[in-house]
């Protein structure tokens, strides 16, 4: 994390008062939020559920997502996922694939056309792509991190917090760490609570079997008890893995690096490294014979679940 990085989320996210010229900019970013069109009001043949976050930084989306998606195949639907594809360098619109690089993709839809098998579009038009999946059978759209994208209609809205940072010092950009004021959603998820309450669902995550990225072996993650391993992170809010690390038991040293990082041979320290799924995704091509990524599921209760079946039925007979 850059030094402006871990200097802005000291002030978000600490007891002091933002500097006067944060302030004023975040007064400037006001005017030109109450100056948006309204949201898009047409309505698709499928229902969108947008899943995003009112803070910047990483609250979890990419999991819940991906067990939105498995949880509605489940149960009949032909979930699709639309995405801008962020950090990836062709702009042109793409179907992704598990052959899919990230510089097509983006590391998360890329991670999320592998973990679900579900179609995948990422276009910096999200209107576009969810048409455009609807148009191959998908009769439910996730939309990625589309909470302020206005120009996508959508049926529900579901925002995920990180429970343990909450909304910071309540501030707009850059004087604290929210992209819009927090307002009403269909259903809101708190990654990391420990049960559900009355404002919000909790999520937790579950680590699952450690890959090897060369070969593809397995473990699971207490095997690496006993050593120190290098822990390395390019995610929005990093010291959640590492701390997930830390609670299985492991002695980690660790390396941060800033969100959506493109890494390189030279990023990965020697040794046992454990990497996000979302890094691993771009250091595959590369990594030496002790890298490996550990997975994680998001778990929900069975009333988020039933909440969104409810939810969803009404979505779907929209016009």
């Amino acid at each position: 994390m850059s030094g402006l990085a871990s200097r802005l989320e000291a002030i978000w996210y600490g007891d002091s008062t933002p500097p006067w010229i944060l302030r004023v900019l975040a007064s400037l970013y006001a005017v030109a939020l109450n100056r948006r069109r309204p949201f898009n009001a047409e309505r698709l043949p499928a229902p969108v559920l947008v899943v995003g976050n009112f803070t910047v930084g990483g609250t979890g989306k990419t999991p819940l997502i991906i067990a939105l998606a498995e949880h509605l195949r489940e149960r009949g639907y032909r979930p699709g996922v639309v995405s801008r594809g962020y950090g990836r360098r062709l702009r042109l619109p793409h179907s992704v694939a598990p052959s899919s690089t990230p510089q097509q993709a983006g590391d998360e839809p890329l991670l999320i056309a592998r973990r679900t098998g579900v179609p995948v579009r990422v276009d910096a038009d999200r209107l576009a792509a969810a048409r455009f999946l609807v148009a191959q059978g998908c009769d439910v759209i996730i939309a990625d991190d589309g909470l302020q994208h206005r120009n996508l209609p959508r049926m529900l809205e579901i925002e995920v917090l990180d429970a343990a940072r909450g909304y910071g010092n309540g501030r707009l950009l850059p004087a604290g760490p929210l992209r819009e004021p927090v307002r009403a959603v269909d259903l809101r998820v708190a990654n990391g609570a420990a049960a559900d309450a009355d404002d919000a669902y909790a999520m937790s995550m579950r680590p699952g079997l450690c890959r090897n990225l060369r070969d593809g072996r397995v473990l699971p993650l207490d095997r690496f008890r006993g050593q120190t391993v290098q822990a390395v992170a390019g995610i929005g809010n990093p010291e959640r893995f590492f701390s997930s690390l830390r609670q299985s038991g492991l002695a980690v040293d660790t390396h941060v690096f800033p969100d959506h990082h493109a890494f390189r041979t030279d990023d990965l320290p020697g040794g046992t490294v454990l990497l996000t799924e979302k890094d691993a995704v771009k250091c595959a091509p590369f990594a030496h014979a002790d890298v490996w990524a550990v997975p994680v599921e998001a778990r929900l209760s069975d009333a988020f679940f039933e909440r969104l079946a409810a939810l969803l039925p009404a979505a779907r007979s929209m016009p």
